[in-house]
């Protein structure tokens, strides 16, 4: 049995975003305080102020959301919830990608909607300056240099204080770095789906934060692993996947969404856990990334 002696995101440790931005490796992702296929208002508007408002007091200091989520929801329940905003905490946005009705996404990442949507952005968030500003997803049909030098100018005109990326190749990181440094990359992985374990390796050796998405591993076989290592731990699967990703690597800063007060307390005191090195070994070996893609 494990014993988890204090829930608090503190207990992960801490990153420092661009030099200058103190975060707790345990963080909060605020997409699902929206409804129902990430569109509108909540179906439980104070059960997602209150989980914001616990989010705080449990010592999160980071939090990552995103123009699209609602759309505009989830930044506006944001800034009723906790502005005026305490000390230290960091509030991550996006843009580039639109909501535009329940389960639907359409790109536009143009100069032109991104300076659009990052002014918008600091209006709901009710913020003279964005600390972290991330480019959603690269645009297929608009070029990602200038995609880069849209944001590089927002930064250099003190509107957003650090650039980032979400949902990009190495490629696209190695580029963007040469227009304005990045300080997170924000990509899928867990435990069995570690398709960007490269990517990871790559931010690691250049201090760049690596934001996992979708912390859980899917399929039966990552299921049975999980459920077996939690069952011997006494903890809950989800526990067993945020400590694998903090483990995995200093830079992670996992980024677990929920609307339930009792279900962020159970990701938050993953921030307590150390997963002991077979158990990690154990989960690691589940359908691990190509040869050809390890960094």
């Amino acid at each position: 049995m494990t014993t988890i002696n204090t829930i608090s995101a503190a207990a992960a440790g801490t990153f420092t975003l661009g030099g200058d931005l103190p975060v707790h490796r345990m963080g909060y992702g605020a997409m699902r305080i929206t409804g129902h296929g990430i569109w509108g208002l909540p179906a439980n508007k104070p059960a997602a102020i209150a989980t914001l408002r616990r989010a705080v007091e449990l010592g999160v200091n980071f939090i990552d959301t995103a123009d699209s989520y609602g759309p505009y929801v989830s930044e506006e329940l944001i800034a009723e919830a906790l502005y005026p905003y305490p000390k230290g905490l960091v509030i991550a946005t996006k843009g580039g990608w639109l909501r535009v009705g329940p389960g639907q996404w359409i790109h536009n990442a143009s100069p032109k909607h991104l300076i659009e949507a990052a002014e918008g952005s600091l209006k709901r968030l009710r913020l003279d300056r964005i600390d972290v500003y991330q480019l959603h997803v690269p645009d297929p049909a608009v070029s990602f240099d200038a995609s880069m030098d849209a944001l590089a100018r927002l930064r250099e005109q003190g509107k957003i204080r650090h650039v980032a990326l979400s949902n990009v190749t190495l490629e696209h990181i190695e580029r963007a770095r040469k227009i304005v440094p990045v300080v997170s990359v924000q990509n899928r992985f867990s435990f069995a789906d570690r398709e960007w374990d490269y990517v990871l390796d790559y931010c690691e050796r250049n201090n760049i934060a690596f934001l996992p998405w979708a912390p859980l591993g899917q399929g039966r076989k990552a299921h049975d692993v999980i459920e077996k290592v939690a069952g011997e731990l006494g903890i809950s699967t989800r526990q067993v996947a945020l400590a694998w990703l903090l483990k995995r690597s200093r830079v992670m800063v996992p980024i677990p969404g929920t609307s339930s007060v009792a279900h962020l307390e159970e990701n938050i005191a993953a921030a307590g856990l150390n997963l002991p090195e077979d158990k990690f070994a154990e989960l690691s070996a589940v359908n691990p990334p190509p040869a050809s893609l390890r960094g």
